[in-house]
């Protein structure tokens, strides 16, 4: 492996180290102040960030193994990663559903919704970076594992928008029904990154992020066998 090679590599890695650290930090302050606000949107993306940790453990272990040889398929590690991301994800889409139903019957409203505000524009700018960092350095490394790592990282990019729009409905409104379509649209993304995670640790394979991608896969698997 060349220099230009490992400085790539290098840099993959500490994107990837950066990702976890930062949906770890994401995630304790955003359930923090969910939970404080009583603002069920914004603790649903904080648990979302935590799932998105478990997720990225697995991509870190990948981006260490290419630097040893090039990365075809999942190991066994990444492989249980992606099934603990995805029912993981599950059981955060049954919550969050569960939630906005009994807050709907009982009529509860956030205190507030400021929180969420400057949570999603920091996650929005940050994901942004993460995404075009990421899939430059997939691109001149030709890493498939990487480019898909990349297109999963819109999936946050879209969960921050969500949580900024219904955040500013709520505190220009003051609705409480806008905090529950903002949770409703979070379980949507996470019932769907559970699927993808499920998906991709049947088929094992690196580039799959979304469900048409992920059904060729698997079928791909099916006719050679």
């Amino acid at each position: 492996m060349n220099n230009d090679n490992n400085k790539l590599l290098k840099w993959a890695l500490l994107l990837s180290i950066f990702t976890i650290l930062y949906n770890l930090a994401e995630g304790i302050v955003s359930v923090f102040f969910g939970a404080k606000d009583e603002t069920l949107a914004l603790l649903g993306f904080g648990i979302d960030s935590f799932v998105e940790v478990i997720s990225g453990i697995g991509i870190l272990h990948m981006v260490l193994r290419m630097k040893y040889s090039k990365v075809i398929t999942q190991d066994k590690f990444e492989k249980t990663a992606l099934r603990i991301t995805g029912y993981s994800f599950y059981l955060l889409t049954l919550g969050l559903i569960a939630a906005s139903v009994i807050n709907l019957i009982e009529g509860a409203k956030p205190h507030t919704t400021f929180a969420g505000i400057i949570i999603s524009l920091i996650s929005i700018l940050t994901m942004y970076w993460l995404m075009n960092s990421k899939l430059k350095v997939g691109k001149k490394l030709n890493s498939d594992a990487i480019i898909a790592d990349a297109n999963c990282t819109k999936t946050c990019f879209y969960l921050s928008f969500i949580l900024l729009g219904a955040s500013l409905l709520y505190e220009l409104f003051g609705i409480g029904f806008i905090d529950i379509l903002g949770s409703l649209g979070i379980a949507y993304y996470a019932f769907k990154e559970g699927k993808e995670s499920l998906d991709k640790s049947k088929t094992g394979s690196l580039a799959c992020c979304s469900d048409d991608e992920c059904e060729t896969d698997l079928k791909n698997i099916i006719e050679q066998k």
